[in-house]
């Protein structure tokens, strides 16, 4: 079968691609911009790319194709598909019938933490030799790819709550039918295509509905959010995280390097790893969870926890230049980045932080979250804003409170001069973007080790 993917450098698609290729199909897509690490994995794979969205992409006539939730009506090949009556489907449907069906599939949604939690999980498994497949939205170091097949009927799907094509608007976790359900946390979110906290709750609510009665559902019992959801309806086992729960963790480390989890006040494990943060370690006790569902004792999983490696662009440390350590972080919620920089507080202690932002996503744009910014950003020592164009609030504004610390530019160049000046021996530099935030990360390196020639 030809599989033509459009949208296909996204994580998520991307990992489809490769799925299909690992099935035998023939598999070619297209993107508006063709570039690593993805095109580098999709080409290693044998998929053909084609940059743009150009009616030349279908000389061959593809059997199906998927296309990404990225892309709407007026895009060029869309509507040659929908004139010529192709067959297409949307990614999370693809998955769910060519890949998850017949499969005990353990999925892990959420606000925040999805990519980290899924990848803990299908590390525990794969090293408790389980051989799991997978689709995670992140590059786990453990593992070096997105996705794979996997040899057993256990499959890892990390579980999106945002929609799955122009003409598919529920979320892409509906479409999955978890046997083991993780609910993470939940916060307003994806403000571009919902109007409120409710309206992702009901779509969570679907998800929930999804799992059978011989399932399970995992969820923090502090989350206000999430017992709502629970409370609309739910048909299968349910195992809580937190005080008081059916999982409870003590930090023996402030900055979450070696914790404590208990079951039921019964089988009890100490961790020990590299991660940092309680969020992590609210992310591991999930996974824990969800392993122990398919059968991995606790100090199994505690024993794949130690070997864990991180995941590409979660506190990823891109280098270290005049004992000046720059990391690389996802975070573009203000929870996330909150989070983040309380963890790397905890680790470094009195060291100096400086935080750099891209308030890029389409809900930090809008300014959903902007009260919080400045909140978020507590914890670092210094802290450097990049200004997008076209940004119908101030920055300014919404940093008033720490603008002592803050510097605000719509220049890239700008940010890493006035970093590379301030920055010393000692100090510890966290970019936070969803984004490839102009190469701000390697630019930075550069202009750090020239100042030391």
């Amino acid at each position: 079968m030809h599989v033509h993917i459009l949208g296909i450098c996204g994580t998520f698609m991307g990992g489809i691609a490769q799925l299909a290729s690992s099935m035998g199909h023939t598999v070619t897509g297209c993107d508006a911009n063709v570039y690593p690490p993805m095109s580098t994995q999709l080409e290693q794979a044998g998929i053909i790319l084609f940059e743009g969205f150009g009616v030349e992409q279908f000389a061959q006539t593809p059997d199906v194709v998927v296309i990404g939730n990225a892309l709407s009506r007026g895009n060029e090949a869309v509507e040659y598909v929908l004139e010529k009556g192709l067959s297409y489907t949307s990614g999370p449907q693809w998955l769910a019938e060519n890949v998850l069906k017949d499969r005990w599939v353990l999925a892990v949604s959420g606000t925040h933490g999805k990519t980290s939690t899924s990848s803990l999980l299908a590390w525990i498994l794969d090293y408790n030799n389980m051989a799991p497949g997978f689709l995670i939205g992140g590059v786990p170091a453990n593992f070096g790819f997105t996705a794979r097949l996997g040899d057993t009927p256990f499959f890892v799907v990390e579980a999106d709550e945002y929609d799955s094509a122009f003409f598919d608007k529920r979320s892409k976790f509906v479409h999955y039918h978890p046997r083991t359900l993780v609910m993470n946390n939940l916060e307003f979110d994806h403000a571009d295509i919902f109007d409120d906290l409710a309206a992702i709750q009901q779509q969570f609510h679907h998800q929930v509905r999804t799992v059978p009665a011989n399932g399970l559902v995992i969820y923090p019992a502090q989350e206000t959010a999430i017992n709502e959801v629970i409370a609309m309806g739910c048909w299968s086992e349910q195992q809580t995280v937190g005080d008081n729960s059916d999982w409870q963790v003590q930090l023996n480390k402030s900055d979450g390097r070696e914790f404590q989890v208990r079951f039921r006040q019964q089988d009890s494990v100490q961790v020990n790893w590299d991660l940092l943060g309680e969020h992590n370690v609210q992310n591991a006790v999930a996974a824990m969870a969800a392993a122990h569902h398919v059968g991995v004792s606790l100090e199994h999983a505690a024993e794949a926890l130690t070997c864990f490696k991180g995941i590409k662009r979660r506190l990823e440390i891109r280098g270290v230049v005049n004992d000046i350590t720059v990391y690389d972080d996802f975070a573009h919620h203000p929870t996330a980045i909150r989070t983040t920089l309380q963890g790397l507080r905890q680790h470094v202690g009195s060291a100096r932080v400086i935080a750099v932002l891209e308030p890029r996503s389409n809900t930090m744009r809008m300014g959903v979250h902007k009260q919080q910014l400045a909140e978020a950003l507590i914890e670092a020592d210094e802290v450097f804003v990049f200004e997008p164009a076209k940004l119908d609030w101030s920055l300014r504004d919404m940093l008033s409170g720490i603008s002592e610390k803050t510097v605000i530019s719509d220049s890239t160049q700008t940010l890493i001069d006035k970093i590379s000046d301030l920055a010393a021996a000692g100090d510890y530099i966290v970019i936070m973007s969803n984004g490839g935030f102009e190469n701000l990360h390697q630019r930075l390196l550069d202009k750090l080790s020239d100042l030391n020639k």
